[in-house]
């Protein structure tokens, strides 16, 4: 089957080259899910009443208001929360493809494609009309 030694040799470092490269790539894996999994995003309102952090699934862990929201009617507040939570998500998102990005280079476009379409869907707008 093997011409002769040297090809065999070759075949064999090349095995042993991919085998390390995926070792290599897995690794770069898990520390970004780590990574990912430690990431918040956080946004304040334009007048800052509302501040709104959300965890690396895009679901909200905090939300401050401050006082002055009492000076406003609930639909106009609850509008804000809305938007204030959704440009968290765009923070978190930014962080997410800077860090993807560095790690995994040009392999990174189909993982920030997938977080961007949850991030991004109006599901929680619908979710928001419940």
């Amino acid at each position: 089957m093997w011409a002769d030694d040297a090809a065999l040799d070759a075949a064999g470092r090349r095995l042993d080259e991919w085998e390390s490269s995926l070792a290599e790539r897995a690794r770069r894996a898990q520390t970004l899910a780590g990574t990912i999994q430690g990431l918040t995003g956080t946004a304040r309102s334009p007048d800052r009443t509302v501040e709104v952090t959300v965890d690396s699934a895009g679901l909200l862990i905090d939300l401050r208001l401050d006082e002055r929201v009492r000076d406003h009617p609930a639909v106009s507040t609850a509008r804000q929360i809305l938007a204030t939570a959704q440009a968290a998500r765009a923070d978190l998102l930014t962080q997410l493809t800077a860090v993807t990005t560095a790690a995994l280079g040009d392999d990174a476009s189909a993982v920030i494609d997938s977080y961007r379409s949850r991030l991004t869907a109006d599901d929680w707008r619908d979710d928001a009309r419940r």
